[in-house]
């Protein structure tokens, strides 16, 4: 084995891709950092509801145009990254990297619909948006705002239903 086949082995080994069989998501996909977020913000508040579990899969699918598998690895991925995460900021770095200011702007706002699932904007839910939002360089007002305008959405179409 010559010096150059040594040297690609060994960076493989630094930033290894996902073995065969695996979820297929590498550390630095946005779709993977995203649907990680979203799935700390729905157990910010120690109680994951059923509501709050099909409007992630309901908002992952939509997003991101997700199959029925994808969506379950992506899924199992999001989770198994979310255990695993010593911070936030793994996540948002990615996201940070690779979405346009306007994308992050719309990230917030699929992250208050994940938080508004269950009906109801736990405080420590509306932290954990904060902090994202203040990672992602997204401003306070738009944070504001998009809560407000989701939450009056959520609210409207909770009326309709009734």
């Amino acid at each position: 084995m010559d010096m150059f086949e040594r040297i690609a082995t060994f960076l493989k080994t630094l930033n290894p891709q996902a073995p065969e069989g695996e979820d297929g998501f590498l550390p630095d996909d946005p779709r993977l950092a995203a649907a990680a977020l979203m799935y700390h913000v729905i157990g910010a508040d120690g109680v994951v509801q059923e509501s709050e579990k099909t409007h992630l899969a309901a908002v992952l699918k939509e997003a991101y145009d997700l199959d029925s598998a994808e969506l379950e690895r992506l899924l199992k991925a999001a989770r198994n990254a979310d255990n695993e995460a010593v911070d936030l900021y793994q996540f948002t770095s990615v996201l940070m990297r690779k979405l346009e200011a306007d994308e992050r702007v719309r990230f917030i706002e699929l992250l208050w619909e994940v938080v508004y699932a269950d009906g109801e904007n736990h405080e420590l839910e509306d932290n954990l948006v904060w902090r994202v939002s203040e990672l992602l360089g997204v401003d306070g007002r738009d944070r504001v705002l998009l809560r407000q305008a989701v939450q009056a959405r959520m609210v409207e179409a909770g009326e309709d239903g009734a």
